[in-house]
């Protein structure tokens, strides 16, 4: 189905095309008025379109393309500056002229008539210098320290435990065994230079007479290391303890 506008033309057809499809319907009722009025009496030649003709006719062209746009004019160049102008030169300084030199004065000896007469006064005499302070005399010097006393000499106390005396354990008494009595008995003893006990005293007693005798009697036979001051051998007071026990 052909669609056609308002103009009977086919719709998407330009004006060339409505005045091409115009003409060829004009000649064609010229051609049909002609033969029916008799004028057509010698055959006049055909005129055939070709079909490419038709065809281009109904077929629709594209649209031109658009204009391009105006190319854009260039830009202005920038406008260049004025050159500086040169600074005006200055003026050369103005020369100062010269001093008149200033006359010397020249002293004249002979005094003016009413010049005053100058008076001298002696000056009092200075007084005299305060004399030096006296220089104390150095101090002494400290008299040196005292020296320090000896250490005191070194005292060993006597002993009976050396194993070249060969001292005897004090016998225990068969009484006091059979009744228990035991305790601990402390002597005085003093020991002279040459290791003998020279007296022997009770200082404490065990509890029980026969133990304080059996001491005294065996301690009185035994002998000592002296004891030393110094390391020279002197007759010292030494306690010697003797402890009487009963073993189960």
């Amino acid at each position: 189905m052909l669609l056609t506008d308002r103009y009977g033309a086919p719709a998407g057809l330009t004006g060339r095309h409505v005045a091409i499809a115009g003409s060829v319907l004009a000649l064609h009722a010229a051609g049909l008025w002609a033969l029916q009025s008799g004028l057509a009496r010698v055959t006049p030649p055909q005129m055939v379109l070709p079909v490419q003709v038709i065809s281009e006719m109904l077929v629709a062209q594209p649209p031109a393309p658009p204009a391009p746009p105006p190319p854009a004019p260039p830009p202005k160049p920038a406008p260049t500056p004025p050159p500086p102008k040169p600074a005006p030169p200055k003026p050369a300084p103005k020369p100062r002229p010269a001093r008149a030199p200033v006359p010397l004065a020249i002293p004249d000896p002979t005094p003016a008539p009413n010049a005053p007469l100058g008076v001298t006064e002696p000056q009092p005499p200075a007084p005299p210098a305060p004399a030096p302070a006296p220089i104390a005399p150095p101090a002494p010097p400290a008299p040196p320290a005292p020296p320090a006393p000896p250490a005191p000499p070194a005292v060993i106390q006597p002993s009976s435990n050396a194993s070249h005396l060969n001292n005897p354990a004090p016998p225990y008494p068969a009484v006091s065994r059979r009744l228990g009595e035991q305790g601990v008995v402390l002597l005085n003893v003093l020991i002279g230079t040459d290791g003998l006990p020279q007296k022997v005293e009770l200082k404490k007693s065990s509890g029980f007479d026969r133990l304080d005798r059996q001491a005294l009697e065996t301690v009185q036979r035994w002998r000592f290391v002296p004891g030393t001051r110094g390391g020279v051998p002197e007759a010292m007071w030494f306690v010697q303890p003797i402890n009487f026990v009963l073993k189960q």
